[in-house]
């Protein structure tokens, strides 16, 4: 055989030997917009490794009705899920995901941030790999600020975010002083008000497991909530999500927004945002009792149990939780539109730094402690959630009675009785008391 034919001859078989490894991965994630950017940026994962990729994008409500019913089943619809905090810890101590503990030395393992790293292990074992990491804090309008004649503390109290909410607040030229998630699902609306509640000395649980909604603490975080919401927020509230707040305020109709911290790249990108270069940064608020309302939370991915395309799975892991991604990101679309929050390597570099709300980002993702969230001693870990695997059905059940409140189908008190009622009667169920 020719030398030119032997040559021919082994780069086919290469090439065959490629193809014969090429999988297609089925990837179940969330209609965020850092998710939708990672899918127009998947031929680079394709160009190096061969692999592809098919989408399935919900809504949030819906993903993690779709990931959870497809992993409790053993359905074997996705390679990869797109989870967070809250249900990595308790799906991995069940042997539902597979351990992450093998993953390649450039990927750097040890630069994800404490914070993420430890919300997203069980007994020390990683399971699922930050994609993204937020907290919460308050995003605002700082023209309508100033109008109103008032300054945002950096870290200011409820009260003040009331005062000025009412203040800046102009129904003539459809602009709300403040837009707040009301959609009902634990990690909608729940979540929020979960995560508020905290700052007025409210809890899910006392230490007995008991449920704590017939208490003061709770029935001045809802009163509060909704009184506000009446007073200065949008028509509609009730079934506004993180994307539906996220609209009206790149639309310029909401003075104030307090939500993740992802979404501060999207309200300051002038090409989806247009008040971008009128927007500030503040702490999420407190009422003095020494609790914050910002929660924490990654959207990450993890690979269940089962699946017969691990290797190709974790490839895609790595590509697109990598160091290597917040580059192309960065090359592409500029470093403020990278993934936030889960490398600390990213938050050391001078490009980043640069990045106006990066500080108050890593600032709230710091203070949010999610082994000592509530002012009163609880028996559960989770800031937006109660870590058991319970919670999560109970919370979307609570979260549509406080719904309808902010619908106006019934009142504070009835939803309350009612959250009481359905949380002791499952706990009770599941041998908590």
């Amino acid at each position: 055989m020719s030398l030119r034919n032997a040559l021919f001859a082994a780069s086919a078989l290469a090439l065959f030997s490629t193809a014969a490894q090429a999988e297609t991965i089925t990837i179940a994630t969330v209609n965020n917009g850092d998710m939708i950017r990672m899918q127009g940026l998947t031929d680079d994962f394709t160009t190096k490794t061969g692999h592809t990729v098919e989408w399935v994008t919900l809504e949030e409500n819906v993903l993690r009705q779709r990931v959870t019913t497809d992993i409790t089943t053993k359905g074997g619809q996705f390679d990869i899920l797109t989870i967070g905090m809250y249900e990595t810890p308790i799906w991995g101590a069940n042997g539902w995901l597979i351990p992450l503990d093998d993953l390649s030395e450039d990927y750097d393992v040890d630069d994800i941030l404490p914070a993420m790293a430890g919300g997203l292990s069980h007994d020390g074992t990683l399971y699922a790999a930050p994609f993204y990491g937020e907290s919460s804090m308050i995003m605002y309008r700082t023209d309508l600020m100033e109008k109103a004649g008032m300054e945002m503390p950096e870290a200011p109290t409820w009260e003040f975010i009331r005062e000025a909410a009412a203040a800046m607040t102009d129904r003539d030229n459809d602009i709300n002083g403040i837009c707040l998630r009301g959609k009902a699902g634990w990690g909608e609306g729940g979540a929020f008000i979960t995560a508020m509640s905290n700052s007025f000395g409210a809890r899910w649980f006392d230490m007995d497991w008991n449920a704590q909604f017939d208490t003061q603490p709770w029935a001045d975080t809802l009163n509060f909530y909704v009184g506000m919401m009446n007073e200065s927020g949008p028509a509609g509230y009730a079934t506004n999500g993180f994307n539906e707040n996220l609209s009206l305020f790149q639309q310029g109709k909401c003075g104030m927004w307090i939500d993740a911290t992802v979404a501060a790249s999207f309200v300051t990108n002038p090409d989806d945002s247009t008040v971008a270069d009128s927007v500030g940064f503040a702490l999420a608020p407190d009422n003095g009792l020494g609790k914050r309302s910002n929660w924490l939370w990654a959207w990450a991915l993890a690979i269940p149990a089962g699946t017969a395309k691990e290797a190709a799975a974790k490839q895609f892991i790595e590509w697109a939780t990598s160091k290597d991604y917040i580059e192309l990101v960065a090359e592409k679309e500029g470093w403020a539109n990278v993934p936030p929050g889960a490398r600390t390597s990213l938050y050391e570099n001078p490009n980043y730094q640069a990045v106006p709300f990066a500080k108050m980002t890593l600032d709230s993702i710091l203070s949010a402690d999610p082994n000592n969230s509530t002012v009163e001693p609880s028996p559960y870990v989770g800031i937006q959630f109660a870590a058991i695997p319970e919670f999560a059905g109970i919370a979307t059940e609570v979260s549509q009675e406080f719904s309808a409140v902010y619908a106006g189908q019934q009142t504070v008190e009835e939803a309350l009785e009612k959250a009481q009622a359905i949380t002791n009667d499952a706990m009770e169920a599941a041998g908590y008391r």
